[in-house]
C-alpha cells in the first residue's frame, strides 16, 4: 500500500511510497503557502546569519531529473545569497582520493551562520561508487556506520541536518527527459551517461533503500519526498526547512554596551 511521505525509520521499501503523493492538497493554495514559507526561511536565515551560532546544512539526493536543482532554486529564492554555500561533488580529484571519503565533503559544511547546500553529497560514496562497483563491498558497507558518526559530530557542534531524498517514479523520469532532449534551453542538461544510470535503476533503488534505512537518525533525518509533481515537493521541503529553523528559536543578538549613547554626526 502506498503512504505518505514521512521521516525514514527503520527498514525502508520505496515501492510503498507514492512519488505522486500530494496529500489531496490544492496545487495554487499550495503554492502560495510554500511562497510565504520560503519568505519565512529568508526572514530566518538572517537570524541565523546575525547570530553565527548554527549553520544549517540541507542534503539533496536523488536520481537523475528528480528536481535538486529546482528545489534549491525554489526553496531559498528569499534568501541573502551571502549567506548560502554550495556544494556539487562530481568524480574525486587526484588530491581528494589521497584521503578519506569524508575529508572534501567535510571541508564544504557551512560555516555558522550560514545555510549550506549539498547538491549530491557524501552518500555518493554509497550510491554511485557501490552500484558501478568503484569500491568493493567491504569497503562501502563500513561507510555507512562512519557516516551517522560523522553526522553525530556535526549535529553536536551545531550544525543542523536535514536531508531530503527526492522520491521519482521511473515514468515522470522519462518524460522529463524526453522534455530536455525537446527543449534547446534544456538539452545541456542531457547526457548519454543519463541512459547508462536509468538502467541500473533497480540496482539504484535497492542502494537508495539500505542509505535511507541506515542513515536516518533523529540528529540527520531523512525526509522521503514526493517528487513527480515539483509544487508539492517544494512545499514539504520548505515546510521542512522553517520547522528546523524556527526549533532554534533564535533571537536578535543584544547591542554592544554603550551602543545607546553613540551618536552619529
Amino acid at each position: 500500500m502506498k503512504t505518505q511521505p514521512l521521516l525514514a525509520a527503520g527498514r525502508i521499501k520505496l515501492s510503498r511510497f507514492d512519488p505522486r503523493y500530494d496529500a489531496g492538497l490544492d496545487k495554487e493554495k499550495t503554492r502560495a503557502r510554500t511562497e510565504a514559507d520560503t519568505r519565512r526561511i529568508g526572514e530566518l536565515q538572517q537570524l541565523l546569519y546575525a547570530n553565527a551560532h548554527h549553520a544549517l546544512l540541507l542534503v539533496f539526493q536523488g536520481l537523475d531529473a528528480s528536481g535538486k536543482d529546482g528545489s534549491v532554486r525554489s526553496v531559498l529564492q528569499q534568501v541573502n545569497p551571502a549567506g548560502v554555500e554550495t556544494a556539487n561533488f562530481k568524480v574525486p580529484s587526484a588530491e581528494e582520493m589521497a584521503h578519506d571519503f569524508l575529508w572534501r565533503v567535510h571541508r564544504a559544511v557551512p560555516r555558522y551562520g550560514s545555510i549550506g547546500v549539498f547538491n549530491r553529497s557524501h552518500y555518493e560514496a554509497v550510491l554511485v561508487e557501490r552500484v558501478l562497483k568503484i569500491v568493493p563491498r567491504p569497503v562501502w558497507t563500513q561507510r555507512y556506520e562512519q557516516i551517522v558518526d560523522w553526522e553525530r559530530m556535526l549535529a553536536q557542534n551545531r550544525v543542523v541536518i536535514l536531508k531530503f531524498f527526492l522520491h521519482l517514479s521511473r515514468e515522470e523520469q522519462a518524460e522529463r527527459f524526453q522534455e530536455r532532449l525537446g527543449n534547446p534551453k534544456k538539452n545541456w542538461k542531457f547526457s548519454p551517461s543519463d541512459l547508462t544510470t536509468r538502467e541500473r535503476w533497480d540496482d539504484y533503488i535497492e542502494a537508495y533503500e539500505d542509505v535511507l534505512s541506515r542513515t536516518s537518525a533523529p540528529h540527520a533525518p531523512w525526509h522521503i519526498v514526493p517528487a513527480d509533481r515539483n509544487w508539492y515537493r517544494d512545499h514539504v521541503i520548505a515546510r521542512a526547512t522553517v520547522q528546523a529553523l524556527e526549533a532554534l528559536d533564535l533571537k536578535w543578538p543584544k547591542p554592544a554596551r554603550g551602543l545607546s549613547r553613540v551618536r552619529v554626526t
